[in-house]
């Protein structure tokens, strides 16, 4: 970790002061991996390694949006392309989703499908036998036999089910040795990009811990706003201002 955030940090990257269970570490602080004093501001720093939890301790490691991917290809070409990888992800089979798809297997028309699917109340946690139970026009459906019976009991019995592979939007992984001598690897058909088969719950007990590159916007605000300033005060550094400027908290407080 300190490695590609120094690589970052000498190329001119903005990285983000630190967030993740390793916030609080006394050692990340003393590598620069974090910019927070943990003593100054009294953090638990010995959140890091912490014998109440039970996973390994992560770094969520915030780059400026638009030069993230030069890290990750720092850390590829460093660590070899056969050591690093993304993370899968699965989409599966919500309600709504679910009661679409059978439809179309079932050559119900588009529009009748849509107007059946939004009977399903919205929600996350809103599954098909919770909606059946709360809106009476799905029982009356189910009610009505033939296809639209049929529509419903095989909807109950995919909901849940893997739809579609996708890639973590932030989680890399790092193999001592080849990825390949701890998990199977899936390859995009569009991208080309090497993800590994499981998903990041399954991966710790596979011997790898995801770390997190995560692009954010406000790094790339702040540094495009750094270089505006700089234009009428060359020698003005964003890590240099007091946190106690009394003009600024005026602003907020207005």
């Amino acid at each position: 970790v300190w490695d590609f955030i120094r690589f970052a940090r000498e190329r001119g990257i903005p990285v983000g002061p630190g967030r993740g269970s390793g916030a609080g570490s006394l050692a990340a602080y003393s590598l620069r991996i974090t910019d927070i004093d943990p003593i100054k501001y009294n953090l638990l720093f010995e959140r890091f390694l912490n014998p109440e939890r039970i996973s390994m301790p992560d770094f969520d490691i915030d780059f400026c949006f638009e030069r993230r991917q030069e890290v990750i290809d720092y850390v590829t070409d460093k660590y070899g392309k056969d050591r690093v990888g993304q993370i899968i992800t699965f989409g599966t089979l919500k309600a709504k989703a679910v009661i679409k798809d059978v439809a179309r297997v079932l050559d119900i028309p588009f529009a009748e499908a849509n107007e059946i699917g939004k009977l399903v109340p919205d929600g996350p946690k809103v599954t098909l036998e919770t909606a059946m139970k709360a809106e009476p026009r799905l029982r009356e459906l189910e009610e009505k036999g033939r296809v639209y019976q049929e529509l419903l009991e095989t909807s109950l019995r995919l909901e849940g089910l893997s739809r579609h592979a996708s890639t973590h939007a932030a989680g890399i992984v790092i193999g001592k040795t080849a990825l390949t001598d701890y998990v199977p690897l899936y390859r995009d058909s569009r991208t080309g990009a090497l993800s590994t088969q499981y998903s990041m719950e399954q991966l710790e007990d596979c011997g790898l811990v995801k770390m997190d590159f995560l692009g954010l916007k406000t790094l790339t605000l702040i540094r495009n706003t750094e270089a505006l300033i700089r234009r009428r005060e060359p020698g003005f550094d964003i890590e240099k201002i007091p946190e106690d400027d009394a003009r600024t908290f005026q602003l907020l407080g207005e």
